[in-house]
């Protein structure tokens, strides 16, 4: 298994994005007394981390794919959710024309994108 981690710099926007939004929950949260926060969360089988953590050796913005079952009805609910950013396309992939995808940004920079194998 590979857990992406990304950076964020405010809980309640990543709250508000991650469990309000795209419907994640929150599977644990760990807050040192002198350092940043670093959480967990999860939908279905896909596991991020989030962190407060400056980068270290890797800087920028991350990008994850997770693979879905029902990518219509989840870009369906995005849309009726009122979208914290501009409201997500569902498209055909260009490496691949029997794949569908719907890709997302935090209000970090972080980018994750559903994809699932259509007939």
């Amino acid at each position: 298994m590979v857990t992406p981690i990304f950076r964020i710099s405010d809980y309640q926007q990543a709250v508000a994005f991650y469990v309000d939004w795209l419907g994640f929950r929150i599977d644990w949260e760990e807050r040192p007394a002198n350092g940043p926060l670093y959480m967990q969360v999860s939908r279905g089988n896909i596991v991020l981390h989030l962190t407060g953590y400056e980068p270290g050796s890797c800087s920028g913005c991350s990008m994850a794919m997770a693979e879905v079952n029902g990518l219509f009805a989840l870009h369906r609910t995005l849309l009726q959710r009122n979208p914290p950013c501009p409201p997500p396309n569902l498209e055909r992939t260009t490496w691949n024309n029997k794949v569908m995808q719907t890709q997302v940004t935090d209000p970090f920079g972080n980018c994750l994108v559903f994809v699932e194998v259509c007939a």
